[in-house]
């Protein structure tokens, strides 16, 4: 019952099976020993630092090969070398070279990485593939973490600041997607009418339509109407967040720990109290029983930041250059409930921070790892998991020369991804910070891509005009991919 997928490089594997598992709760990806399993590392790092559950499967050189340690092809250093890179970047990790503990160590690494969220690593020694074992197995029952004494006391605490606050705001993040929370966020924040932001790592974590949504929260990188909200609350109800410096904007953020509840997978801190042994989803739903009064403004904070964001827009020549800015808002106009939204890192994951996305979990960007080459791969991964969504993929020519090949296992696949490649000709980002040749790259026609895979629709994007029309055909074209070169000045941010 397993849809084979094989992709054109591993590290697309890595990637695609991260989305996958970013919208269906856990993704696997398969590989060969030390050439394929070294190639996945860094996106296998990627999944661990932004809590992705990633099964990564390898094959190894057989048991009985092994005597007197030969040279054989792929290995590297010791039989154990790769085995011994993947203990540092998965949270269980298990070698099945003993078929009396085989399936007790499978069941334990598949429990880690669905309790964590974290990627595991299983490896099969060749000739060990076909092996029965001969004894009964009993799986694993999963013990539950959570203390009740000290739930209890934890919440307590917490319901009574909650309760004495005059303007609480909820600050919502990753681990809210990643342990299915996202309906319980939306019930807490309805039942208390409390308004909610999200960082950039948790953006969708609610749709940003809903009448209690306030927006992106990133420090002073963000807008001064939601900093002013958040920092200015003097209780700070912090679910499942990461503290990072893309999040904090470079550490601009002022969150004071004295007006602050933090619950995390690892951690419930309220105020400078800690409770260890209670589970994020246990906290969530003790909290959502608890007895919490209504918050009187929420909806009206939250309308009033929309209202002062409804500035009239500039009158723009359509025949003009194609600008960053113009591309986003134009963009923003174009999303509907079908499109998921797939970012790379840059000025794609910054520009389209402000895109309003219209349901939840549907906005997927490495904001943390920041890893390039995300998007592309990813957009496979992400289409398989809900057919019923379209990805609107947002990649830089950077991070297109290294990963855009995935396109043409999606073209095997049948699948139509909307593919915008912001070609401002080299490291625009990285421009900002230090200038100079090794920001440049080589000039592709990625509109001509069509030509070399043979599917799919390329456009060329220089105006306005240029644009309506490849969105056009881009909504007409649902049996391919379509992908549009935007040019755009390299200074252009």
């Amino acid at each position: 019952p397993i849809e084979l997928i094989g992709t054109t490089a591993e590290n697309c594997a890595g990637f695609a099976a991260d989305a996958y598992a970013r919208v269906n709760g856990m993704g696997a990806l398969c590989v060969t020993y030390c050439v394929g399993g070294l190639n996945v590392v860094n996106p296998i790092a990627g999944a661990y630092a932004e809590k992705s559950p990633v099964v990564v499967i390898t094959g190894s050189p057989g048991m009985g090969e092994r005597h007197k340690d030969p040279m054989l092809h792929h290995k590297v250093r010791t039989f154990t070398t790769q085995f011994e890179i993947f203990q540092h970047i998965t949270c269980a990790s298990t070698v099945l070279d003993d078929d009396r503990t085989a399936l007790h160590e499978i069941d334990r690494v598949l429990d880690a990485c669905w309790r964590q969220k974290l990627p595991v690593y299983i490896e099969i020694p060749r000739d060990m593939v076909d092996v029965r074992p001969k004894h009964l197995h009993h799986a694993i029952t999963p013990q539950p973490k959570t203390d009740p004494a000290v739930l209890k006391e934890a919440l307590g605490e917490a319901v009574a600041m909650i309760n004495q606050s005059k303007n609480p705001v909820i600050l919502a993040d990753v681990e809210i997607h990643r342990f299915g929370l996202q309906k319980e966020l939306v019930r807490l924040a309805e039942k208390t009418q409390i308004p909610v932001a999200a960082t950039i790592l948790g953006k969708s974590v609610m749709s940003e339509k809903h009448p209690l949504y306030l927006g992106i929260y990133e420090g002073a990188m963000g807008r001064k109407e939601i900093r002013e909200v958040i920092e200015g609350s003097d209780c700070i109800i912090m679910l499942g967040t990461f503290l990072t410096d893309i999040n904090l904007g470079i550490f601009t953020a002022k969150l004071e720990r004295a007006r602050a509840i933090e619950v995390t997978s690892d951690n419930v801190q309220i105020r400078h109290h800690h409770y260890d042994a209670v589970e994020l989803a246990d906290f969530v739903h003790a909290l959502l029983k608890a007895d919490l009064k209504k918050v009187d403004r929420g909806s009206e904070i939250v309308n009033r930041i929309r209202q002062s964001n409804n500035e009239p827009r500039t009158t723009i020549d359509e025949n003009a250059p194609m600008t960053v800015t113009r591309l986003f808002q134009r963009m923003n106009d174009f999303l509907t409930d079908d499109h998921v939204v797939i970012c790379d890192v840059g000025d794609c994951m910054f520009g389209a921070t402000d895109l309003v996305i219209h349901k939840r979990t549907e906005f997927l960007a490495p904001a943390y790892y920041t890893s390039m080459g995300f998007s592309v791969p990813a957009s496979l991964g992400a289409q398989i998991a809900n057919p019923n969504c379209r990805p609107l993929v947002f990649v830089g020519d950077g991070a297109f020369q290294m990963t855009g090949q995935e396109l043409s296992t999606i073209v095997r696949l049948g699948l139509n991804p909307i593919v915008i490649v912001l070609n401002n000709h080299g490291y625009t980002t990285e421009r900002f910070i230090l200038d100079g040749p090794f920001n440049d790259i080589t000039e592709w026609n990625y509109d001509k891509i069509t030509q070399l895979l043979g599917a799919g629709q390329g456009f060329a994007v220089k105006t306005g005009n240029d644009l309506e029309q490849a969105l056009k055909a881009a909504l007409k074209n649902t049996e391919s991919f379509t992908l549009l070169n935007v040019h755009l000045d390299k200074m252009d941010h």
